[in-house]
């Protein structure tokens, strides 16, 4: 039953739009190829209810269309309280704050200078093909017997000195723009990456893996490479398309009169291309999340997709994934050719019109061969060029969407200050020096517009005191935890320990005085020493004496390395038991007067669990001890028990009152676990 409710939860994870569909389709595929789990199905998955934060979906079973999983028709989703939230996706034109960012990331006065130094080097540029113009009017002179205005050396000289400092003006502009971009770059990273590791977990909870990694993968790489490559090819484009229309109109001036209706064409074709290319890739970029997140859901749960025979139904989701995507992403190339056709008629507009202008002007004694063929030569290039030019701009918009989902993320809500800003709010060195701690009509939910988990807590633990906290599931154990550590804020009401309102102090300040051992361990790649004192506070003998007493001491001193065995990530190489043992030892190298164990014992034996409240009576008998227990022996001997009851104090008394009350939660619960007074 434990592995349907499992399944049963990791289905709806996989599909973020509609998990009841893709329920009934892989539990139906499971009883199709287990006939052995349908009795079961039958007659307990109709009380099953897949709850997400008090989103409560009905389960029932019927057997219709060759499908045994049937939503009722009453069957009420909670759109408001869905766990996952769907991706925002901006439309029409980028916010002007967005391009704003991003200049003040580059520096306003850099941008400025390399932008200056580009419309220079093309201004040398045309300049220096002016002069060769010129110069090879000199030829039409000798033939007419007169004399050349300038010598040859003179020629020579002047268009080296254009050539090369047009050169050198894109070199240097080269150089200005990549630094700039680089520190945009690294800016814009640096304030994501800060804003996601200070992000509330409640964040986490609602945004899909997938979709972070699309963040800090691909929107960071097109701001790393993509973005600069457009800027500098635009600024090249508009440069060459603008200096192509002045030497036109410099050979001939009349055709200044044909640029008015042309650029307003122009205009009209940007303006619809980038609208539509920009919206396309925000769309495209949104369904490529959902892609990530698969990806990385299948590979997690590879052997449980195996084991359940949904090898297939998970394929099919990957390519409905891939095709969504693509459905975004083909108009986008379609868009490419719809603006080709209708560029290449604009840019033979212009050839025709310079060259038209020419013919007619030919008379006019400002009109040389070598400037007119200036002018057609350039004319001939700007289809091209103009082509360019609208995918650049388009581009432009387009990869600036990267900049701007990254601001998203680098705005969202983060968690309190690290430190207390105001001197009075900071504990003293040796706070909490006793570890009492008062609940006063504490109330908490994950999100807003989710009903409370913890309804008017209100509890007074005293200093030194052991308490065990039962409860049934979804009764509040783990969240009074997350409420201890501020993990998630209060909703209302207080929690002081020692006297000291928690919520006024710097996060820091409260959870470096506060001990934790998980019921998921949390281990990281590195020495065994690393997990258990990563900043290096105890000496050898103290993390070997902390090993001895949370029974590990034989075990690593097997290890060759010892102390510096290597750890992988998430601590693979170690058996569940063996990490929570781990985070034991670290807490006993700590020893803060707070002791949090959040079912620390529910992955161990018997035995193992018997010596782990061993060391804690010994160990932690001058601290405050909170335990969250899986086995309720575990806590028969302890001062208090706070039994929970759907975020509410239902009992709170010593186990020996609570067996003698045989009405009481507890006393039920003890006697359901064969526990007897």
């Amino acid at each position: 039953m434990e592995q349907v409710k499992k399944r049963t939860e990791s289905c709806s994870e996989q599909v973020e739009e509609d998990a009841g569909g893709e329920v009934d389709q892989l539990m139906s595929e499971l009883a199709k190829h287990n006939p052995n789990y349908r009795a079961k199905l039958e007659t307990q998955l109709s009380r099953i209810s897949v709850q997400s934060n008090h989103s409560e979906v009905k389960i029932e079973m019927r057997e219709k269309s060759g499908s045994i999983l049937k939503r009722k028709p009453s069957t009420k989703i909670i759109k408001e309280s869905k766990l996952i939230q769907k991706e925002k996706t901006e439309t029409g034109k980028v916010n002007r704050k967005v391009y704003g960012l991003y200049l003040k990331a580059i520096g306003y006065a850099m941008t400025l200078g390399f932008i200056f130094i580009y419309i220079l080097s093309s201004v040398l540029g045309v300049l220096s093909n002016l002069w060769l113009a010129n110069w090879s009017d000199d030829a039409t002179k000798q033939l007419h017997n007169e004399s050349m205005s300038v010598s040859t050396p003179v020629r020579l000289s002047v268009y080296t000195v254009l050539g090369t400092g047009q050169a050198g003006f894109v070199c240097f502009a080269s150089i200005v723009m990549t630094y700039g971009m680089v520190r945009a770059s690294k800016l814009l990273h640096e304030g994501l990456l800060h804003n996601l590791m200070r992000s509330s977990m409640s964040f986490f909870d609602v945004t899909p893996l997938g979709r972070i990694l699309n963040r800090v993968g691909k929107d960071v790489d097109v701001l790393d490479t993509t973005l600069p490559s457009t800027i500098r090819s635009f600024l090249t484009t508009i440069t060459s398309v603008f200096m192509t229309l002045i030497v036109i109109i410099i050979a001939t001036p009349i055709f200044a009169v044909v640029i008015l209706p042309l650029a307003f064409i122009y205009i009209i074709i940007l303006r619809f291309y980038v609208s539509t290319s920009r919206q396309l890739k925000r769309m495209e970029s949104v369904t490529r999340s959902p892609i990530y997140s698969h990806f990385h859901e299948a590979v997690q749960g590879a052997i449980s997709i195996r084991a359940y025979g949904a090898s297939e139904s998970f394929m099919r989701e990957s390519e409905h994934r891939v095709d969504t995507n693509l459905i975004n992403y083909y108009p986008s190339i379609c868009a490419n050719r719809w603006l080709a056709v209708r560029l290449e008629i604009v840019g033979n507009a212009i050839v025709l019109f310079a060259a038209l202008s020419a013919v007619l002007f030919r008379d006019n004694g400002s009109v040389t061969a070598g400037l007119v063929g200036l002018s057609v030569s350039y004319a001939l290039g700007i289809t091209q060029t103009l082509n360019w030019a609208v995918r650049m701009a388009s581009d432009l918009e387009t990869n600036i969407v990267a900049v701007e989902r990254i601001k998203e993320y680098s705005e969202t809500p983060t968690e309190a200050a690290l430190e207390a800003e105001n001197e009075e709010n900071r504990p003293p060195s040796d706070w909490p020096s006793h570890g009492e701690i008062e609940f006063d009509n504490y109330q908490l939910r994950y999100r807003a517009g989710l009903d409370p988990v913890l309804k008017g807590i209100s509890v007074n633990v005293k200093a030194q005191e052991k308490v065990g906290i039962v409860g049934r599931t979804g009764a509040g154990k783990s969240s009074l935890t997350l409420a201890l550590f501020r993990i998630i804020e209060a909703d209302g009401g207080r929690i002081l320990i020692d006297g000291r309102d928690i919520s006024k102090m710097g996060l820091h300040d409260l959870r470096r005085q506060l001990t934790i051992v998980p019921q998921d361990p949390v281990l990281f790649s590195g020495s065994l020493r690393i997990n258990l004192d990563p900043f290096q506070h105890h000496a050898d003998d103290a993390v070997w004496s902390a090993l001895e007493h949370a029974h590990l001491k034989s075990f690593v001193s097997a290890f060759p390395d010892g102390l510096s065995h290597e750890i992988t990530e998430g601590g693979e190489n170690l058996s569940v038991g063996q990490r929570q043992l781990v985070c034991l030892a670290r807490a006993l190298l700590r020893k803060t007067k707070v002791l949090v164990l959040d079912e620390a014992a529910a992955a161990v034996d018997m035995e193992t669990d018997a010596l782990i409240q061993s060391t804690i009576r010994d160990k932690f008998s001058d601290c405050t001890v909170l335990t969250i227990a899986h086995r309720l022996n575990t806590v028969m001997d302890y001062d208090r028990i706070l039994v929970l009851d759907q975020g509410r104090v239902a009992e709170f008394d010593t186990p020996q009152r609570l067996m003698a009350d045989k009405t009481s939660s507890f006393s039920e619960m003890a006697a359901n676990a064969g526990i007897h007074s």
